[in-house]
């Protein structure tokens, strides 16, 4: 008898523990939410090294594409610096830094 028993030591010790707080949310759905971000900063180690070489060194000034949504990634943001050097990112989303950056390296 949590209710009427021990409830001097409920009331003592555990505050709050009766009752109710808030408002419902019948049938809360999680995936309306989910949206996991990368950084620009992180943004080339989702291609490998090699195909940053092979890119840097073309001289008909084609871009890597980096998918960003294969790696699992929903958002770019913009922390962290772009090296200068063309690049086209495949996202859902962007936040406004990480499109300015973005094209200040001629993406």
């Amino acid at each position: 008898g949590g209710q009427h028993h021990h409830r001097i030591n409920f009331d003592k010790y555990h505050p709050g523990y009766f009752g109710k707080v808030g408002m419902r949310h019948f049938h809360l759905t999680k995936q309306k939410g989910y949206c996991p971000t990368v950084n620009l900063d992180k943004l080339w180690s989702i291609v490998s090294e090699q195909t940053r070489e092979n890119y840097k060194k073309r001289e008909d000034g084609k871009a890597p594409v980096i998918d960003v949504t294969r790696a699992g990634y929903f958002k770019v943001l913009g922390k962290g610096l772009l090296p200068k050097q063309p690049v086209i990112v495949k996202a859902r989303f962007f936040s406004s830094r990480a499109e300015k950056k973005i094209k200040e390296v001629g993406g």
